[in-house]
């Protein structure tokens, strides 16, 4: 084993280093332990930093369902966001809300529900399939926020052009992500679980960058 990886496997009261830094517990079925694992998520909710008129911080995903309307649903899908969720349908390159949801264009044909549970409903309609395991969600905000992600996406990222409410799945720095507008200067930014450390070393290496101009 490589030295510096490591974790905590607990088995029958047996403890050694693995690949891992995740400590996990055993529990008894039949003769032998089986092996429990806690989750984790990608980054620890609450990480912040701060510097030069930008900040960024890691949340808390909730719940993200992707839903592909079927073969002339979409008015149907809309129709039972509208009554059970408070919102609608995105348009391309926009956002729907409501007070507890919202909802992410994502593509052609598709969006990302984001906070409840998909309505029954919509099962019906739709091809709806549970991601919140397979995404991690970084904040940036403040007055360099613009700054900091024009370093790191081709987007035209200017106010007058993507303003609040405008979405677009585009590169972060390489990495496939969702960069939403999500007020003057905020931005929600979805990227892959896998890619969740290197989305973060990347947007804080260019808050430095932009701190460090003054």
């Amino acid at each position: 084993m490589a030295s510096g990886w490591f974790w905590w496997i607990t088995c029958a009261g047996f403890t050694r280093f693995a690949g891992y830094a995740t400590r996990c517990s055993s529990i008894r079925r039949g003769r032998g332990p089986v092996v429990k694992l806690i989750a984790k998520p990608p980054l620890e909710t609450g990480l912040l930093f701060e510097a030069g008129g930008a900040r960024l911080l890691a949340v808390d995903t909730g719940r993200l369902t992707s839903i592909a309307p079927y073969a002339g649903q979409a008015d149907a899908v809309s129709q039972v966001l509208l009554s059970e969720h408070g919102l609608v349908f995105p348009a391309p390159g926009r956002v729907s809300h409501s007070e507890a949801a919202r909802c992410v264009w994502w593509g052609r044909a598709q969006a990302m529900l984001a906070g409840p549970e998909p309505a029954a409903g919509l099962g019906a309609c739709a091809a709806l399939t549970d991601q919140s395991d397979g995404w991690a969600m970084l904040v940036l905000e403040g007055a360099g926020a613009r700054a900091v992600l024009s370093r790191l996406t081709p987007l035209d990222i200017r106010a007058r052009v993507f303003p609040a409410g405008h979405t677009a799945r585009t590169e972060l720095a390489h990495m496939m992500a969702s960069v939403t507008c999500a007020g003057p200067d905020r931005f929600e930014l979805l990227v892959m679980r896998s890619m969740a450390q290197t989305a973060w070393h990347a947007l804080e290496t260019a808050v430095k960058s932009i701190a460090a101009q003054g």
